[in-house]
């Protein structure tokens, strides 16, 4: 269909548009024409109010449960600083094999919970695996060599699996795809945040004498994993699984979160539509979803990397300090990063694009890195950990919210992003064996593979935004009509991205 054809059906008789939303939120009406337009009116007042609403009562919860989450999963670093390493007997890889077995379970749990996750529904399946991982990091101060290390990890890994991938899908129940990336990073910010948060949170457990029975880097574990554990019990009840069930919207608010949502999928009578194969399928098939994948893997080397590893390289580079100031040095620089985790996401919903920030976002961690290979002076080195964490973590709403944008139906959506975050974390894999031991202290292997890995995914995400632009035109001729005649409804919704009258969304 051509451009002014499409044009001319957005313009259609006011017969068509539906004025209020109770209509198009119910199941097996449609939202949309084929073409995509919405056939009803909301007024700019009333959604944002609504959406505001919703802002408050979904957002804060998902956010704490995720700044635990990270907490937990890179407070090893911390603890290797206060001596862990040292009293569990780890010589050589040991240290690295111990974030390796983390990633081995994360990677292979990761699709599969969040498959699961929309089958029992984000608001209870979030509240249980937060209590699972929480229960995880209190385990882990208890245990006293590698092998029991070890199973600890692995569990923690199965547990948060879910995590990261469960949060973004639940939250796409609630936003349109311009707001959701903002929304995605107003949790994902929790990651940089964990950085300086852990930090500081950290240092002051390790003032104290004793926690219990737990001293120095075992008091970490429990003091952390005992506020992780209370929060998930408390989201239980916090924690609204869907709109349609929100107890705190009142019927047409309800009515207009579904209906908002369903106007941007094509071709959808339904917002949680039953799993099936094809549906499920063609998340994991979807040629955006698999870039913007491989882009995230490769941003994940340098992101687990320096969660993991920033505390050490603070040390290399202030080898006098107190382990408690080392702690303080890892702080400033997440901080910043949690600003622009925030700010360019925010920038993303204003100007409804996700590619090209992503884009931009490379040369900053390029720059990072060739000052980290160029140079062995301490201040030098501190000061591009600073334009490193300005780019680095804003990409994980970013890709997630791009998949999310370029899927139709909710199930193609919670596989789409549940790759999207397995992706990621073989490169958090990759991450725990760019840092060895035998490379300190300048570790020209680890930042060398790092600056690789930014500017392939400027290469890679570039290519595919010329390649979206270019479908969208082969798209604008191609005939809605023909292609959907004699096509069952359920047969209509199954073609998700493939529907004639998708459009790629950069």
């Amino acid at each position: 269909m051509s451009t002014p054809e499409r044009k001319a059906s957005a313009e259609a008789p006011t017969e068509k548009v539906v004025e209020n939303a109770h209509f198009a939120a119910e199941r097996g009406h449609a939202a949309t024409d084929q073409y995509g337009n919405a056939l009803f009116h909301i007024d700019p007042k009333v959604e944002a109010k609504l959406r505001l609403k919703i802002d408050w009562m979904i957002v804060p919860t998902a956010s704490m449960l995720y700044l635990f989450c990270f907490i937990d999963r890179a407070n090893i670093g911390n603890a290797r600083l206060a001596g862990l390493e040292k009293d569990l007997g780890l010589k050589g890889y040991d240290y690295n094999a111990l974030l390796s077995i983390f990633y081995i379970s994360y990677i292979l749990f990761e699709i599969p919970s969040n498959v699961v996750c929309k089958m029992v529904g984000p608001g209870w399946y979030i509240p249980a695996i937060s209590l699972g991982f929480g229960l995880c990091s209190i385990f882990t101060a208890f245990v006293h060599n590698f092998s029991q290390a070890a199973a600890v990890r692995f569990l923690l890994g199965m547990f948060e699996a879910g995590m990261m991938p469960g949060i973004a899908y639940y939250l796409s129940r609630w936003y349109t795809r311009s707001e959701l990336t903002f929304r995605l990073g107003l949790y994902i910010v929790m990651a940089p945040l964990a950085g300086a948060f852990g930090g500081l949170l950290a240092s002051g457990i390790l003032t104290l004498e004793s926690v219990g029975f737990a001293k120095n880097w075992r008091m970490i574990f429990i003091v952390e994993g005992i506020i992780t554990v209370g929060l998930s019990v408390l989201s239980f009840l916090t924690l609204t699984d869907r709109p349609a069930t929100a107890k705190w919207l009142t019927e047409e608010e309800r009515d207009l979160a579904i209906a908002r949502v369903k106007a941007e999928r094509v071709g959808n009578t339904q917002v949680l539509d039953k799993m099936d194969w094809t549906k499920l399928s063609r998340g994991l098939t979807n040629p955006v979803v698999i870039s913007t994948s491989l882009c995230f893997l490769l941003n994940n080397v340098t992101v687990q990397g320096l969660a993991f590893f920033a505390p050490t390289i603070v040390r290399t580079i202030y080898p006098d300090k107190t382990t408690v100031m080392q702690q303080l040095f890892t702080v400033p620089p997440y901080v910043v990063g949690a600003f622009f985790t925030v700010f360019l996401p925010l920038l993303s919903w204003k100007m409804d694009k996700r590619q090209i920030i992503l884009i931009l976002c490379c040369p900053l961690v390029m720059v990072g890195y060739i000052m980290f290979l160029a140079s062995s002076n301490p201040n030098v080195r501190y000061g591009a950990t600073f334009l490193i964490t300005s780019s680095l973590f804003c990409l994980g709403p970013i890709t997630n919210g791009q998949v999310s944008a370029n899927v139709v139906s909710d199930t193609a959506r919670s596989s789409a992003i549940g790759l999207n975050v397995m992706m990621g974390n073989i490169g958090g894999l990759i991450s725990t064996w760019s840092f060895l031991p035998w490379d300190a202290p300048n570790y020209h292997i680890g930042n060398g593979l790092n600056l690789a890995t930014s500017g392939t995914v400027m290469i890679l995400a570039t290519i595919t935004l010329l390649w979206m632009s270019m479908d969208n035109k082969k798209r604008e001729n191609r005939s809605v009509e023909e292609e959907l005649a004699g096509l069952s409804q359920a047969e209509v919704e199954d073609l998700d991205w493939k529907h004639p009258g998708f459009r790629w969304r950069p």
